[in-house]
């Protein structure tokens, strides 16, 4: 039986690096072109002084001979350059140089300083300057494209572009952000930033947060799928004019042209019925992307906008993602396997018996009990104005990732109650019905809880380090659209540690709830438990975002109060609360220590969550 186990781990060990492995490999030959588009993983001081990361794609047929044209892209805000891949991939495929940036504070790139926010359009404006001197780009086709906050990069960078002696930048593309429309120096007068330069919009119907008009009192008026009807879509359409000077209603879709400053140039806006972080992941985003460039700039190899391949390499990094998911288990069994850790293998002496009548109304109730309190606490903390402050980074804390810091605040919150819960369910039930905290592995004694947290750290450094080592050779990394394990600068180590104890608090609280106070068999199995665990540990963030978004869809507008960036966050969370039920159930099956899955677990939401935000320096 123990030779059979082990030869059972072996098989999901070489499977769990095997699916690593060939997700690499079959990313990279997605987002290379099978070999025809060079990538490089550039780090360069910037004009303003700042260091920035990103990820350079320089077709085969760009030379000094025959220069390409060329697109900067950047994320939005808490996200990172490998957010743009749909993008990138489909861009050099049909011959442009794409450059995916880190803007500041982002991803690899140098923190943002909270007084320079604007510094170098966010990064974007000091990475058009490095693609210009390129020899093998077209200066006269160099255009900018950004989601999000990427998009106000964008607005900034044209800011700096038009007071500049040489103006660089040729056409632009805001997706999921507005444009300007105002000038604010000028009696807030409608006016055209964008003058002679190609100018497009992706205006999404269900944006959280654009596209909205308001009255003199800063109340809504129109919802953002009523945006193309608005004043400023129609100042927009009409390169600046006021819209009551206007002499059309301009529709979605279609590109109309005039002649500025002496140049034939073009508008369009498209208007998806999508949500905002959709808009990394969206085919149709996609197609407006390459068309809005192939009407601006031409495609060196034109390929139809709706032919793409992005979601080939995104199923090879999710692939990647599962199998990493595998080895922290998978790894975590084998070592125990070793002298080191011999000594944490459990193997049970009886099999599971179903809980008494009694016992699953202790089960259900601690369940519901559990999935009110993380539900009502998660808006709590959203309504908290001292809370706020920390997660937008307006008030200086140490804390110099705000959005991580909500999610950690958050889990801690819900780690003390789940405490609270197991303690009244220990002293009023499970210590008369003969419960032994030691035999339950809560309390497993010093020696082999130190021991737990070796192995489950030997764990995150082998995990991490093959991460690191597929990120060196084939420049992937594994996720699935706002899931992603990716490698990260040093500093990341540092900033993890300030928010590893609040996650360490819930996630050993949980492991201890799941595994040692909830293990039993549902109708004599026990896979039905887990499923049952994996859905209410998930449940509360599940309910939330179906709550927002049917909200959404039905009236055009958000729940009042909860604010759409509230909801976004969620989306990661809901997988990785589920993931967490599972790695932790199978790591205490084989050592009776609810302790070593919730220190993995902890550690790589952490480090999975420090490495994809914004870092802020005050």
């Amino acid at each position: 039986m123990k030779q059979k186990m082990i030869r059972r781990n072996s098989f999901w060990l070489v499977l769990s690096v095997a699916l690593m492995v060939v997700s690499a490999i079959g990313a990279s030959l997605v987002q290379t072109g099978g070999g025809s588009v060079a990538i490089k993983d550039m780090r360069w001081e910037t004009a303003s002084g700042q260091t920035m990361s990103a990820l350079l794609f320089k077709p085969a047929s760009a030379t000094a001979e025959n220069p390409a044209p060329a697109v900067v892209v950047s994320h939005g805000w808490w996200n990172n350059r490998e957010m743009q891949d749909a993008n990138y991939v489909e861009l050099a495929r049909r011959g442009y140089v794409v450059l995916s940036i880190d803007m500041y504070g982002h991803g690899n790139s140098e923190p943002l300083v909270a007084s320079e926010l604007t510094l170098g359009g966010t990064g974007m404006y000091d990475a058009v300057k490095l693609v210009a001197d390129l020899p093998y780009i077209d200066k006269d086709k160099l255009g900018v494209s950004g989601h999000s906050n990427g998009a106000r990069a964008a607005n900034f960078s044209v800011a700096i572009d038009n007071a500049a002696d040489e103006q660089l930048i040729k056409a632009v593309l805001l997706v999921d952000n507005d444009a300007v429309y105002r000038d604010a120096a000028d009696d807030n007068k409608y006016f055209n930033l964008y003058g002679a330069r190609p100018t497009g919009i992706v205006a999404d119907q269900y944006d959280e947060f654009f596209f909205r008009s308001y009255d003199e009192n800063g109340a809504v008026l129109t919802p953002p799928r009523e945006y193309i009807g608005t004043p400023n879509a129609q100042s927009f359409l009409n390169f600046g004019v006021d819209p009551e000077e206007a002499t059309d209603v301009r529709e979605a879709g279609k590109f109309y042209t005039d002649t500025v400053d002496g140049v034939e140039t073009s508008r369009v806006v498209y208007t998806p019925a999508e949500t905002h972080p959709w808009g990394t992941i969206s085919k149709t985003t996609v197609a407006s992307q390459v068309e809005f460039f192939e009407n601006a700039f031409g495609a060196p190899e034109p390929i139809a906008a709706d032919s793409q391949i992005w979601q080939v390499k995104e199923g090879f990094t999710a692939l990647g993602l599962i199998g990493f998911g595998i080895f922290l288990v998978a790894f975590a069994r084998a070592l125990l396997t070793t002298r080191a850790f011999a000594g944490l293998k459990h193997t049970p002496t009886a099999e599971l018996a179903p809980a008494t009548r009694k016992g699953h109304a202790w089960f259900w109730g601690g369940l519901l009990v559990s999935a009110l309190f993380s539900g009502f606490s998660y808006i709590w903390v959203s309504q908290q104005p001292w809370i706020s402050g920390i997660a937008f980074n307006v008030t200086p804390t140490i804390f110099t990732q705000g959005a991580v810091f909500f999610i950690a605040f958050w889990a801690a919150i819900n780690g003390i109650a789940a405490i609270v819960i197991m303690g009244v369910a220990y002293w009023l039930f499970g210590r008369r019905e003969g419960q032994n905290l030691r035999d339950l592995g809560v309390l497993p004694g010093w020696k082999k809880f130190w021991q737990g947290i070796g192995l489950g750290a030997v764990v995150v450094v082998a995990a991490f380090g093959i991460v690191f080592m597929l990120d060196y050779f084939f420049k992937t990394d594994f996720r699935l659209w706002v899931v992603a394990v990716k490698a990260f600068t040093p500093d990341k180590v540092g900033i993890a540690l300030l928010y590893l104890p609040m996650f360490l608090l819930y996630f050993l609280a949980n492991s201890v709830a799941i595994n040692s106070f909830n293990r039993f068999t549902i109708k004599g199995r026990e896979w039905l438990n887990t499923a049952v665990l994996v859905l209410f540990n998930s449940l509360a963030p599940i309910v939330l975002v179906v709550a927002q978004y049917t909200t959404f869809a039905n009236t055009g507008h958000l729940i009042p109060g909860f604010g759409g960036i509230n909801s976004i966050w969620l989306f990661p969370v809901i997988v990785l609360l589920a993931a967490a039920a599972v790695v932790s159930r199978k790591i205490y099956r084989a050592t009776n220590n609810p302790y070593i899955g919730g220190f993995i677990t902890a550690s790589v939401v952490t480090l999975m969550s420090v490495s994809n935000t914004l870092t802020v320096v005050y």
